[in-house]
């Protein structure tokens, strides 16, 4: 019998928002949090990604406003109406936990919880050993991740799939089965269907040799990256990497400065990397041509001039881009948007939300034909174009300009030239502070 208070350590009135599917892992976890929920005056809020990729989607959203209605739990809920790229479960993913940040600031809730479980688990790092990665990539995900504000807890990483759903069996669960996870066109999928049956007839405790192979990989990854913080305070100057200085460290030492590098780039979609594409700039560090470059996904370069590597965005070739925002967004034109605590500065460059009346999550994208906003102090909407003409910006410059907007598409701010009407005074309420530079 599976008993999480045996593996958690929860206090009186933890705020938990639980990222809840309507699968039999998710609703397994539900039910466990609800058994203890008076023992310890949890506050519990269910948190439900509408993917919007399949007919019964509305049907299991329904089924769990109801359930959470039934058992006087919070519900809140998104859905997402469009996807920007053909990687689904990666981008699935970010839009995810771009919502879930949303929730653990709206309710100050000190823990994310989540129904990932060994199977979980497993998958992940077997993907991750056959396309390539680091050790950081090959260990998987963590079981505990300290987000400074908030904690993401896996509590159900040590127990299988099949365990999950006898327990729902045993207590009665309701869950729903997502026909998508059946289907071989995901690579997710195929290693679900073909290598974890045979390696669980080799071994049913599979899953924890993985776990263990995970955290031996993480901690060992912390002694790497104290070392590769060392030498990247010996070979980085400015941003970009001093070849002579670089050539002169460890092979391996070399590859986790590259990894470091690009992760500014990609952050969560690192998935769109192999071990090709670092073969690739390894291959171009080594070239004998003082000038040169290679291209990377996502309309990233590595460009070698002498003596210095740098990685950069192809602002040239970008006419359109879609980014969601969390906590950091690099934009092609270089600047930064990031989320801040809060300041005195109340220029264009500052943003303040409030997420009530807005639809999370935030997306940077580039103009598009048409666009409108509701500008701060004024009875109406301005054209994006007018606004650009207003503040003398160069046509060269328009198509990469971000813009900042809602999931329903609402332009909220146009950083560095515009606020709109959603943008609050210091004195006003707000829990969502926007930086520009």
């Amino acid at each position: 019998m599976i008993n999480i208070e045996d593996i958690f350590l929860f206090s009186n009135n933890d705020r938990i928002v639980v990222g809840c599917s309507t699968g039999p892992d998710s609703m397994a976890l539900v039910d466990m949090l609800l058994k203890i929920r008076d023992k310890y005056n949890l506050y519990l809020v269910i948190a439900h990604v509408n993917h919007n990729v399949r007919k019964e989607s509305e049907i299991e959203e329904e089924f769990l406003r109801n359930y959470c209605l039934e058992n006087n739990l919070i519900f809140e809920t998104m859905k997402i109406e469009e996807y920007g790229d053909d990687n689904f479960h990666n981008e699935a993913r970010n839009i995810r936990y771009n919502f879930f940040e949303s929730l653990i600031q709206k309710y100050e809730a000190n823990y994310l919880m989540t129904a990932h479980h060994g199977d979980d688990l497993m998958e992940t790092i077997l993907m991750r050993l056959v396309r390539g990665s680091n050790l950081n990539g090959y260990s998987g995900f963590r079981e505990v991740v300290d987000m400074d504000d908030y904690k993401i807890i896996r509590l159900l990483i040590r127990f299988t799939k099949a365990e999950l759903e006898e327990y729902d069996k045993i207590n009665n669960v309701k869950y729903f089965i997502d026909s998508s996870n059946s289907k071989d066109k995901y690579t997710r999928n195929r290693y679900r269907k073909y290598l974890l049956p045979f390696l669980k007839e080799e071994d049913s405790k599979v899953h924890l040799k993985f776990l263990k192979f995970s955290n031996n990989l993480h901690n060992a990854y912390k002694f790497i990256e104290k070392e590769r913080d060392k030498a990247l305070n010996r070979v980085l100057q400015d941003g970009k990497i001093l070849l002579d200085k670089f050539l002169l460290e460890e092979e391996f030492i070399q590859r986790e400065i590259i990894y470091y590098m690009l992760n500014e780039f990609y952050q969560d979609d690192l998935i769109l990397l192999n071990d090709k594409h670092i073969d690739l700039i390894f291959s171009l560090i080594n070239s004998k041509k003082a000038n040169s470059y290679v291209n990377l996904p996502n309309e990233v370069i590595a460009s070698k001039m002498y003596n210095v590597l740098e990685l950069k965005r192809d602002t040239c070739c970008i006419t359109s881009y879609e980014i969601e925002l969390s906590t950091y967004c690099l934009l092609p034109n270089n600047k930064v948007i990031e989320r801040i605590n809060d300041t005195t500065d109340n220029s264009n460059n500052i943003c303040r939300l409030d997420s009530s009346e807005i639809s999370l999550p935030l997306i940077v994208r580039s103009r598009k034909l048409g666009d409108k906003i509701k500008v701060k102090g004024l009875n109406g909407t301005k054209k994006v174009k007018d606004i650009f003409i207003d503040k003398k910006i160069a046509l060269e410059k328009r198509d990469s300009w971000p813009i900042v907007v809602d999931s329903k598409g609402e332009v909220v701010w146009i950083p560095g030239l515009k606020k709109s009407k959603f943008d609050k005074k210091r004195n006003d309420s707000y829990d969502i502070v926007l930086k520009y530079d």
